[in-house]
C-alpha cells in the first residue's frame, strides 16, 4: 500500500525544473526579497526624518509614531535571520546537505499557520475587514469606494485572495520537501549488491568492507619430539 507522502512525492516542480532547481531559485528570490527590506531598514535607521512614517491628528485623532528606532531594530534583525537562513536552504540544496533545508521549510510551516490563522479570523469575525478599512490614511487610494462595498463582497474578496496564497505557499511547501526528501534519500542510500540464483538471494557486503578481509593468521609451528 502506498503511503500518502509517497503518494505526492515527485522530483519535479513548476512542471518542468528539477525540486532542487526549485528550491535553490525559492531561497535565492527570498534572500533578495530580505536583502531590499534589509537596505530599507538600514537607510531608515541612517535617516530616520526621511524614512519615519508619522500619522498626523487629523486622519486618526491622535499621534502615533508607526515606526521607532525599536521597532527598525527587530525587523532588521528578523532580515537577517531570513536571510540567513534562505542562504541555508540554497547552499542545502546546492551541496544536497538535507539538515540545511530543514530551518527554511519551519519557516514555511510557520508562515503558512500565520496566514491561516488571518483567514480564520476573517470568517470568524467580518466586521474586521471594515475596521481595517477605517484604519488606513485618508490618502489611501480608492478608500471610499471600497469601504462602501457590501460587506460580505468584502469578506469574499479577502477570503478568496488569501486562499490563492495559501495554495502558493502550500504548492512551494510542497516542493521544498520533496527536495528535502529527495537529498535525504540520496544522501542514506547504501549501495547493496544482490546476487539472485534460482531460489535464494544472497546479500553481499559493500566492496570497501570485503577487501577489509584481515589476513589469515600462519599455521603453528611444527614441533619436533
Amino acid at each position: 500500500m502506498i503511503s500518502p507522502w509517497d503518494r505526492w512525492y515527485s522530483t519535479s516542480c513548476c512542471l518542468c525544473c528539477h525540486v532542487r532547481t526549485g528550491t535553490i531559485i525559492l531561497g535565492i528570490w527570498y534572500m533578495l526579497i530580505n536583502a531590499v527590506v534589509l537596505l530599507i531598514l538600514l537607510s531608515a535607521l541612517n535617516d530616520p526624518v526621511q524614512y519615519r512614517y508619522h500619522l498626523t491628528s487629523s486622519e486618526l485623532g491622535t499621534n502615533i509614531d508607526v515606526m521607532d528606532d525599536a521597532n527598525i531594530c527587530i525587523a532588521t534583525a528578523i532580515s537577517l535571520l531570513m536571510i540567513l537562513i534562505c542562504g541555508m536552504a540554497t547552499y542545502g540544496a546546492y551541496k544536497q546537505h538535507a539538515a540545511w533545508i530543514i530551518p527554511f521549510f519551519c519557516y514555511q510551516i510557520f508562515d503558512f499557520a500565520l496566514n491561516t490563522l488571518v483567514a480564520i479570523s476573517v470568517i470568524v469575525y467580518p466586521n474586521t475587514v471594515q475596521d481595517y478599512l477605517q484604519q488606513l490614511p485618508g490618502t489611501f487610494p480608492y478608500k471610499e469606494d471600497i469601504m462602501s462595498t457590501n460587506n460580505a463582497c468584502l469578506v469574499f474578496a479577502v477570503l478568496l485572495f488569501v486562499g490563492c496564497i495559501l495554495s502558493f505557499k502550500a504548492y512551494l511547501i510542497g516542493c521544498v520537501w520533496n527536495c528535502y526528501r529527495y537529498v535525504s534519500g540520496r544522501g542514506t542510500t547504501e549501495v547493496l549488491v544482490y546476487v539472485t540464483t534460482n531460489d535464494t538471494a544472497v546479500l553481499l557486503p559493500p566492496y570497501e568492507e570485503a577487501m577489509a578481509i584481515p589476513p589469515k593468521e600462519p599455521p603453528p609451528q611444527y614441533m619436533e619430539t
